[in-house]
């Protein structure tokens, strides 16, 4: 793995509808709302791909900030997040283009479907992530490593423009079709790119922040609860 772009394609991962409401908002009762969902699943499904490419790095300290290997950063949250890893992993993830096509569809013959549709599409890359994660942690373990929770530029303050340097080192349109424009927003939207510091085994929990509780960001309308 280390040094190369690694690819892979994935089976779609189970379905999280608790998740999916929570991605549209909706709180508390809601009728009518699960048969449009059940609606909502199967048109999406076929649709959906589940696609992850990632690489290998070093982490060094430099000038009080870090050398990633392919950016160099002074985020302190990242720094804290990636505390005593010796290296990182640098992944990009998508589900392809279907959750746009059909928010797009459907954003004026149907609000409401429109609105599920975003918040499968939200769930599914984040259900993409865990699964990669998980993968990435029983290869680790076998290297006598732990990964830490997985840090998106955007979290805390490590800065949006560092995408530039990640599209870079892993050539995301050639390799998942992703890609990226001048106001640093990823097509497919539903994509993901974030880094996974590789502990030594018994220290990978010292950061146990993890999403939400890894960003400091406040006012996100779909914030989990900490």
């Amino acid at each position: 793995m280390p040094g190369a772009v690694c690819v892979r394609r994935y089976p779609a991962p189970a379905v999280n509808r608790r998740e999916i409401l929570r991605y549209a908002g909706v709180r508390g009762e809601a009728p009518g709302i699960e048969p449009l969902l059940d609606d909502c699943l199967r048109e999406a499904a076929p649709l959906l791909v589940y696609r992850v490419c990632f690489r290998e790095f070093p982490v060094t300290a430099q000038d009080g900030g870090l050398d990633l290997g392919f950016a160099r950063t002074g985020s302190a949250d990242l720094k804290r997040n990636l505390a005593g890893c010796p290296r990182l992993v640098l992944f990009a993830a998508t589900v392809g283009l279907g959750p746009d096509r059909l928010v797009g569809k459907y954003s004026r013959l149907s609000p409401s479907r429109a609105l599920l549709l975003q918040a499968v599409g939200a769930e599914r890359i984040e259900s993409l992530c865990d699964v990669f994660a998980q993968e990435l942690a029983g290869e680790a373990a076998a290297r006598g490593l732990s990964p830490r929770p997985r840090f998106s530029p955007g979290y805390g303050d490590f800065p949006l423009s560092v995408q530039r340097e990640i599209f870079g080192a892993l050539d995301c349109p050639r390799s998942i079709g992703v890609s990226l424009n001048e106001s640093l927003l990823m097509t497919p939207s539903k994509s993901v790119t974030a880094v996974i510091g590789l502990a030594p085994a018994g220290q990978g929990n010292a950061c146990p922040a993890s999403g939400c509780g890894g960003c400091g960001r406040k006012d996100c309308s779909v914030r989990r609860e900490t």
